[in-house]
């Protein structure tokens, strides 16, 4: 297999070098990097940036840091408008280094980019949902890393409901809190505290990484723009800093909006300040929307949710209508359903909230591989001979003869978003990339080649199955003939409808 290489753009070089301690986060891609000899690069475009400092003194600090890593240099004849005709508009000379940096991603000069600035990520997005898998925050690029190469268990992160009494206000990770808002103790005391408001909390490394405050309203006492009958203020949503970008937000996202689903909420809301930009990112990827500004600059934004059939919308594929309303998905006339057999091992992996849900056996477990696969955003590989219709499709995940239960059943359901097909370990590894749950050991397995292609299957996980729709059931559905499928095989007729009715989604299909 290829070594991988990464290139990182400045403020990762900050990160790293300045004179403030090195965040956890950071010190586990340099020390990951250098353990396992991957190429780490800066590109010329980015240093020619800095030469363009006005201060000399801070200029020649950061150009010396620059001299311990490899140097990328740019393409030759490569103009700034056919950059932009690429990648997007281009104002300033920051625009045209991004611009530069995406344009060495996408021809295979790094394997993936590394930032933090958020900007970057939603011009990567904006370019192509395949460009904006290889573009890592620094958590995500040290948790590939670690998935990729190292032998030992990366915990899973779960989300536990508890009261805002148990967790401790001394808790270094409310201090960004504190700062920026200065009542803050005397609000978690007087409001979170003596009001017992309900949180989700997720502990990585029996450290707090993730928050968030729950709040019931109504139409008549909230600060929503719409006002609804039943309302889900999050008056918390946060992700420890050393801990952004390793799917936090997203895994708080999914409890978020299955809760919202799952209890026929009208309406969920949340503010944010401009500053804020990953998490107003990932709010507005699942649809929602800017509908006011404080007086004090904080944003509101709110999603309508619903337990009516969802409606195709007019110039709009599919997919970008049910990621919008996730986790509600279209089902026409259109759209076909198909089944994914998945065997117990890679089951383990992609749905731990299952598998950690039934009580395990220690000695089973204790050589078992165990990394983060409870997010919304997942990739399947396989080598099933039939292909998957257009994004929008309807997945469901067989899991076959298991020693644990469930066994031979339906138990998730996703939405296509995109099949690829791999040609080889190094396009295997740069498809799988930001949501990758593969080890080296596994992808270099697959030995894929032009004539022996992987596919490469992401898409959005909907919901779980519960409880699973057992074989015996299918049989009778005659949903499945009289032996389960061995392959991917597509749902023809009214088994699609039929599989559906055995599902119960919070939401009419």
């Amino acid at each position: 297999m290829s070594t991988q290489s990464y290139l990182i753009d400045t403020n990762v070089i900050i990160g790293l070098e300045d004179n403030h301690t090195v965040q956890p986060a950071y010190a586990k891609l340099s020390q990951l990097t250098a353990k396992h000899k991957v190429d780490v690069f800066v590109h010329e475009a980015a240093r020619d940036d800095i030469k363009r400092d006005k201060n000399t003194k801070r200029r020649d600090i950061s150009l010396s840091k620059l001299q311990k890593f490899q140097t990328l240099e740019k393409v030759k004849g490569l103009t700034k408008q056919a950059l932009a005709d690429e990648f997007g508009r281009i104002k300033k000379h920051n625009d045209e280094v991004d611009a530069t940096l995406l344009h060495a991603l996408k021809i295979g000069a790094a394997d993936f980019l590394v930032t933090q600035d958020q900007g970057l990520h939603d011009r990567a997005q904006n370019h192509s949902a395949d460009l904006a898998r290889r573009v890592l925050f620094v958590a995500d690029a040290a948790q590939l890393l670690e998935v990729t190469y190292e032998p030992r268990e990366v915990p899973i992160l779960h989300v536990d409901d508890v009261s805002a009494h148990t967790i401790s206000i001394t808790d270094t990770f409310f201090d960004s809190l504190r700062e920026g808002y200065p009542e803050f103790n005397d609000w978690w005391q007087k409001k979170c505290i003596a009001q017992r408001r309900p949180c989700w909390v997720v502990y990585h490394n029996d450290v707090l990484a993730g928050l968030v405050v729950r709040k019931d309203e109504t139409g008549a006492d909230t600060d929503a723009t719409q006002k609804f009958e039943k309302i889900l203020k999050i008056c918390t949503f946060k992700v420890s800093p050393e801990q952004r970008g390793i799917k936090l937000g997203e895994l708080l996202l999914k409890k978020i909006l299955w809760h919202a689903q799952r209890n026929q909420y009208d309406l969920t809301y949340i503010t944010a300040y401009a500053e804020q930009a990953a998490l107003i990112a990932l709010l507005e990827y699942f649809g929602f929307q800017k509908t006011a500004t404080k007086a004090d600059g904080e944003l509101i934004f709110e999603r309508v949710l619903s337990t009516k059939k969802l409606e195709r919308v007019e110039g709009e594929s599919a997919f970008d209508t049910d990621r919008r309303n996730y986790p509600r998905v279209i089902v026409d006339n259109e759209v076909r359903g198909f089944v994914i057999p998945i065997k117990e091992g890679y089951h383990d992996v992609l749905y731990p909230d299952l598998r950690d849900a039934r009580q395990s056996d220690l000695f089973a477990d204790a050589d078992r591989p165990r990394r983060p696969g409870n997010t919304i955003r997942k990739v399947y590989l396989c080598r099933a001979q039939s292909n998957l219709d257009g994004p929008g499709s309807i997945l469901f995940f067989y899991k076959g003869k298991s020693d644990d239960t469930p066994s031979q059943a339906l138990t998730a359901v996703g939405v296509l978003e995109e099949m690829s097909l791999a040609t080889s370990t190094k396009e295997l590894m740069l498809l799988t990339g930001g949501r990758s749950v593969y080890s080296e050991r596994e992808l270099l397995d697959y030995s894929a080649t032009s004539e022996n292609p992987v596919k490469v299957i992401n898409y959005l996980l909907i919901d779980y199955i519960e409880p699973p729709v057992t074989l015996k059931v299918l049989k009778s559905k005659k949903i499945f003939a009289a032996h389960p499928p061995q392959s991917i095989s597509e749902l023809k007729g009214t088994k699609l409808r039929d599989a559906l009715a055995l599902c119960s989604f919070g939401f009419e299909v």
